[in-house]
């Protein structure tokens, strides 16, 4: 058997984003000697469960204007035409093309991410942390943490100042964390 038809130890079905229980967050390095974090308030995603991991997908989209640096001018940077260019590209967007399992509890979620209107073909290593039920409603819910490192300028955001020993200010490469808590189709629980 392929190791791409092993099902997800979910019930099947349409698993929401619990957004009070999530965080995407992202990292770049600055002046090479330090790191920058941020991140966004407002997204979603929805994952459907199938029968295999074939018949399995994930989708979300992440508000860019909701992004927070903690410095009102740099958010206020990214979100003009040197970075985000939130007026034209609204919304960053992930879909899915296949989940393979990588291990018992790991997987790759490989997928088209569009940002700034260029879709690329990306990768996200995604841990399963179990599933529980939620005391204050009787909700059965799935934790998992997802990592990826993506590259800027593929999607053309260019922008940087360069640095009087070489190098730039802002790296190329960002690094993208999630943890995300789904809630399960009404009427079950896991498998």
């Amino acid at each position: 058997m392929s190791i791409t038809t092993q099902p997800l130890p979910l019930q099947h079905g349409t698993w929401i984003l619990d957004p009070l229980h999530c965080t995407v967050e992202f990292a770049a390095r600055h002046m090479a000697i330090s790191k920058v974090r941020g991140r966004f308030h407002e997204f979603d995603a929805t994952v459907v469960v199938g029968e295999t991991l074939e018949a399995s997908s994930l989708t979300a989209r992440v508000d860019m204007s909701s992004v927070d640096t903690d410095n009102p001018d740099r958010d206020a940077h990214l979100r003009n035409s040197d970075f985000f260019h939130v007026d034209r590209h609204p919304e960053m967007t992930f879909r899915s093309t296949s989940i393979v399992s990588t291990g018992d509890t790991t997987y790759g979620v490989i997928g088209d991410m569009t940002i700034n209107g260029v879709t690329r073909r990306e990768r996200l290593d995604v841990v399963f942390h179990g599933t529980e039920t939620f005391p204050g409603d009787g909700s059965h819910h799935a934790g998992f943490e997802a990592t990826a490192t993506i590259n800027r300028t593929d999607y053309g955001i260019d922008f940087n100042v360069p640095l009087a020993a070489g190098g730039f200010v802002i790296s190329d490469r960002i690094g993208i964390e999630l943890d995300i808590q789904l809630v399960a189709p009404q009427g079950g629980t896991d498998r």
